[in-house]
């Protein structure tokens, strides 16, 4: 199985490729959409766009996870980050990928072991579960990974429920 992790932003988005199945997976790749702030906010969300479908072209994810919404304080922050995810959300469905979506709590609990884990927490226990030399970086590509590892562990505890409800 080959996980797209999303962490969804408009100014820089994270993407992350984890293959594998189980518990066992590696990192494929990862990078960045980095888009201008000064850009027109539609042409941020057509540069995404474009970005990601060059990498699902490239990598051939099976599915995609994304950090869910959130709650944030200042309204316009928010809502520009649910128009980003509604075009990572969007692309995904036209290319057949299965979407899986988790919060930002979930996803620190499961990659660090703790909810309210800091960033460089977060960033320290990707590259330890994918046993890269360097800590991914900027932080955003380390959290679309840690997205992509949470998939991972959550998926695999839905498939033994189902193969055990089956027998």
């Amino acid at each position: 199985m080959r996980v797209l992790g999303i962490d969804p932003g408009s100014e820089t988005l994270g993407w992350g490729l984890v293959e594998g199945s189980g518990l066992k997976y590696s990192c494929v790749d990862f990078g960045t959409v980095k888009s201008s702030p000064k850009m027109p906010f539609s042409q941020r969300l057509a540069k995404i766009y474009a970005g990601l479908t060059d990498v699902i072209d490239r990598l051939s994810p099976d599915s995609l996870s994304i950090e869910d919404a959130f709650y944030a304080a200042n309204v316009s922050v928010a809502m520009k980050l649910g128009q980003v995810r509604g075009v990572v959300l969007l692309l995904a469905e036209q290319r057949g990928l299965a979407i899986a979506e988790y919060a930002p709590r979930l996803i620190k609990q499961t990659v660090v072991g703790y909810g309210a884990a800091e960033k460089h927490q977060v960033g320290e226990m990707v590259r330890i579960l994918l046993r890269l030399k360097d800590t991914p970086k900027p932080h955003d590509v380390a959290d679309a990974l840690a997205i992509a590892i949470c998939h991972f562990h959550h998926a695999g505890v839905q498939d033994r429920i189902a193969k055990a409800i089956s027998k």
